[in-house]
């Protein structure tokens, strides 16, 4: 089986990136190890996801957008950033950037199916060809082709082969590039609860002794009109293992104990999700006719909220790498063409990773220096404007230097 480009992982990254790269006369295919019923109706994993407005001006374009019900947008308005049992805050506002709000927070399971009937649709016109229930267990790297082994026994031959298969991705260790990996030994439990003091359409980031919590403000609750937000708490997985399992009034007792009650009575309104916090940064993004993109190129830790916009800015960069080489009728999968992309986006990403690596490291250490430092850090920024300005434009997202990466192709 012969395809131009295969793109392994089909989820919201895979999908965006295959329905970028279609109606260009390629044939596309995706490789993906769930079934097409897990596809096609996503189930609910816990994640709402903070989308900037060039992630959400990129989903219009690709017909996602629309797709997503507007009670299921929720605005994200403004931003504080606690420490400790501090009461005051590093508070970023939306007037410091050019929009009404920060950005919007909408569910992983959304965005994914939203994705999938964008893509569904297309293999419908045979642009695109799924293979589900398939998995990758071997690659073989040619000077014209790269050819892919499934387990099913079936081979593909390609032009280009494309991971998209997580932070973990085996498709990218197949390849022989290795990772720098740091695992913060915790874990995170993601869930919706209610609560009875407004969140007014603020996020929060609150860096605690032992402990790091967010809060991601939802719409109301559909059945109660109750205040609603997606609940984040980072501890050892132990801890999280205890509250998976506690009963719901117990739960809830123990997320209103550790977020001092600064939002009331809380109740628990899903189920509850839990996720282990690494952080990936490849040694290389592209191998000869192979790139990476997605958390399979760059798995940021989530307190940036940037994983997912990360993914969307390597499609826009690879894709239009690609398209522009195709339409010259040169090799889109040269290794010219695939250095430019994994420039262009380590460009973008490095800097970010590396600061952010320092913060968490700062964050999440108890001792008295540390300490002294984390407020220090939150008092310089709620005092000088250029700061707030800058991290106001980062969680906004900002096109000014994307156009200037663009008009560099």
């Amino acid at each position: 089986m012969n395809a131009d480009i295969v793109i392994v992982g089909a989820g919201p990254v895979g999908l965006c990136l295959a329905h970028a790269l279609s109606g260009a006369g390629l044939r596309i295919t995706l490789v993906e190890k769930q079934g097409l019923d897990a596809l096609k109706e996503p189930a609910f994993d816990g994640r709402e996801i903070a989308l900037t407005h060039n992630t959400v001006a990129l989903m219009k374009r690709w017909g996602l957008w629309e797709r997503i019900e507007d009670v299921a947008k929720s605005r994200l308005v403004n931003a504080k950033v606690f420490n400790g049992s501090s009461s005051r805050a590093l508070q970023i506002g939306h007037e410091l950037s050019d929009h009404r709000e920060l950005g919007w927070l909408v569910a992983n399971q959304l965005i994914r199916k939203a994705a999938f009937d964008v893509v569904e649709e297309e293999c419908a016109s045979n642009q695109i060809e799924f293979l589900t229930d398939e998995e990758v267990v071997g690659i073989e790297n040619g000077r014209e082709t790269i050819e892919a082994s499934l387990a099913s026994g079936r081979k593909l031959s390609a032009r280009l082969l494309i991971a998209a298969d997580s932070r973990f991705s085996l498709t990218r260790r197949m390849m022989g590039i290795g990772a720098d990996m740091r695992d913060f030994g915790k874990s995170m439990l993601v869930c919706y609860m209610t609560h009875e003091k407004p969140h007014d359409h603020t996020a929060w980031e609150w860096f605690g002794y032992g402990q790091t919590l967010a809060l991601l403000p939802m719409n109301p609750d559909p059945e109660s009109g109750a205040f609603r937000s997606s609940v984040v708490v980072t501890l050892p997985g132990r801890e999280i293992d205890r509250l998976q399992q506690a009963d719901a009034h117990a739960f809830n007792a123990e997320i209103e104990r550790r977020f001092a009650h600064r939002l009331g009575g809380m109740k628990l309104v899903s189920t509850r999700h839990a996720y282990p916090l690494v952080a990936v940064y490849p040694r290389q993004f592209v191998a000869r006719r192979f790139a990476t993109v997605g958390d399979a190129a760059v798995g940021m830790h989530p307190v940036t909220a940037h994983g997912f916009n990360f993914g969307v800015s390597s499609i826009e960069s690879l894709a239009n790498a690609i398209l522009s080489a195709h339409r010259a009728g040169k090799d889109f999968a040269d290794d010219s063409v695939l250095k430019r992309y994994e420039s262009m986006h380590r460009r973008s990403t490095r800097p970010l990773y590396l600061m952010t690596d320092v913060v968490t490291t700062l964050y999440n250490r108890d001792n008295l220096p540390a300490k002294l430092a984390r407020n220090f850090m939150l008092h310089v920024g709620e005092n000088l404007p250029l700061v707030k300005h800058a991290i106001a434009a980062h969680l906004a997202g900002s096109r000014k230097e994307n156009r200037k990466e663009v008009a560099a192709w």
